[in-house]
């Protein structure tokens, strides 16, 4: 059998853009921006179909390594939604808003906040991380300039 993906409609693009635009998107933000979007585009709205709605969109985004993907924060349990790219080819890196050693700091940084027991990572042990990048060494003055702005731009929070 061959499943069709539901149609999108400009509620659920209208919710994409806005997704892309806020980087992560607090579960309760989310919620408000279903219903806003569907009651915009006067397409049927139900409260308790958030999940139906973005795995439309999901269906859609799947052919270009792209996902709206759920999780949830390590400070108060809350669900947090982002857009994520699936595929790192060149294009995909070229698109990127950072560098290669920035993106590269940024991997490591998730894997030292994944592999630590309460889920977060001190800045002196990711500082200590910018002499052992691969792409090229960085000095520590500049990668507490880049976790800086992984905060500001919402990736990481302190």
């Amino acid at each position: 059998n061959n499943l069709m993906a539901a149609q999108m409609t400009n509620a659920h693009r209208r919710f994409l853009q806005v997704l892309m635009s806020n980087g992560i998107t607090e579960g309760s933000e989310a919620r408000k921006l279903h219903q806003h979007c569907c009651e915009t585009d006067k397409v049927y709205y139900a409260h308790d179909k958030l999940d139906d709605f973005i795995s439309t969109i999901n269906s859609h985004l799947q052919p270009l390594f792209m996902q709206i993907r759920k999780g949830t924060s390590e400070d108060d349990g809350r669900a947090h939604y982002a857009v994520v790219n699936l595929a790192e080819t060149e294009v995909t890196k070229m698109a990127s808003d950072y560098t290669e050693i920035e993106l590269e700091l940024f991997r490591k940084t998730m894997d030292l906040i994944i592999l630590s027991e309460n889920g977060f990572a001190s800045s002196t042990d990711i500082l200590n991380l910018a002499d052992q990048l691969k792409t090229k060494k960085m000095k520590k003055k500049e990668a507490e300039q880049v976790l800086k702005v992984f905060v500001e731009d919402k990736w990481l929070s302190e």
